[in-house]
């Protein structure tokens, strides 16, 4: 067999793996909050979002683009494929890390600051299209802070509209209606993650050879592909982290989890129009701190707060880091 497709081959198993981890290190995003409140049971829940989060990942395709154009040309690394690989080994070994310490860190600064740091560790920081990345960086630090802001409102609303209403009756309502917004979340999740793989992996086919150079269109086997990895990932879950988000930043009675399932979603489906890609980790964790906050400061425990936001500002330089680490390892065992 071709050595070429040996490698494009292996990588594209690396992509998957991401892709499939992604889905169960993420799944606390789209199912935290109402397992929390026991609007959903976990099964129901898992189910729910591994559905959801498989048609939205055949949604859309803007992020994909994003992700495999935005930070570098493909078509322009010497080295391109080894740059992937050695993004996607880094990526996943801190997600593995994070989840098992049952930290929600974010997929999305993990991919992005280890292809950054691959790019610059096999074709120079000349290859780095900084605005491109830039862009990127921007978005992932407005949106959380997005969120933060939408959650706030939204529950500063609802306790205006329903704070005179019996909290069994409100309560009740709002449990039901955090069924819809799980499944909202879990869409948009899909619309957002699994587009990172997807576009990961036809940056690799363009950087190999096996598509051309400047089509950036996804693949219908590439799309199927990622959202059966993001589906299935998706179904084994990730209860580390579903208990640090759904019990451990704040209690959360069925009101708030329907305002920060609805406030982190708007937000990652804006995103998701515009082909930006975001953390919906962040979006989701920003989302229930600022409904914790309206609710009633005291209430959030900003110690662990403050431990997740740490996780997410050292993501990106200990991704990239990593990555570069790989990508010399790679280079001196089978490169040179």
């Amino acid at each position: 067999m071709d050595m070429g497709l040996i490698v494009i081959s292996f990588v594209i198993f690396l992509a998957l793996a991401f892709d499939f981890i992604n889905g169960f290190h993420d799944t606390a995003n789209a199912i935290a909050t109402s397992v929390s409140t026991r609007a959903l049971t976990p099964r129901r829940a898992i189910i729910l979002a591994s559905v959801m989060n498989f048609v939205g990942a055949l949604a859309f395709t803007g992020v994909a683009k994003t992700i495999g154009g935005s930070i570098a040309d493909p078509a322009q690394l010497e080295f391109g494929v080894e740059i992937v690989a050695a993004a996607l080994i880094s990526a996943i070994i801190w997600n593995l890390v994070t989840w098992w310490f049952g930290i929600p860190s974010s997929s999305s600064h993990a991919l992005i600051g280890a292809l950054a740091g691959g790019v610059y560790a096999g074709a120079g920081m000349d290859a780095l299209n900084m605005a491109g990345f830039k862009n990127i960086v921007i978005a992932l630090i407005v949106s959380p802070i997005l969120a933060f802001a939408i959650g706030y409102i939204i529950m500063t609303i609802l306790k205006w509209i329903f704070g005179r209403r019996s909290p069994h009756s409100v309560n009740k309502g709002f449990r039901s209606m955090q069924i819809i917004t799980a499944a909202f979340q879990s869409f948009t999740h899909g619309t957002n993650d699994a587009q990172k793989a997807m576009g990961i992996i036809t940056f690799a086919l363009i950087a190999g050879g096996f598509q051309s150079s400047g089509d950036m269109e996804i693949q219908t086997w590439v799309k199927f592909s990622a959202a059966t990895a993001m589906a299935l990932g998706t179904a084994v879950g990730g209860w580390k982290i579903i208990k640090t988000m759904g019990t451990k930043i704040f209690k959360i009675e069925p009101i708030n989890g329907f305002a920060a399932d609805f406030s982190a979603a708007s937000v990652i489906m804006g995103a998701t129009f515009i082909g930006l890609p975001v953390s919906t980790t962040h979006a989701i964790t920003s989302s229930i701190l600022g409904v914790g906050s309206a609710k009633r400061f005291s209430a959030v425990k900003w110690g662990v707060a403050g431990r997740i936001i740490i996780t997410w500002f050292i993501t990106i330089p200990i991704c990239a880091g990593l990555a570069i680490l790989i990508f010399k390892l790679i280079d001196l065992i089978f490169l040179r």
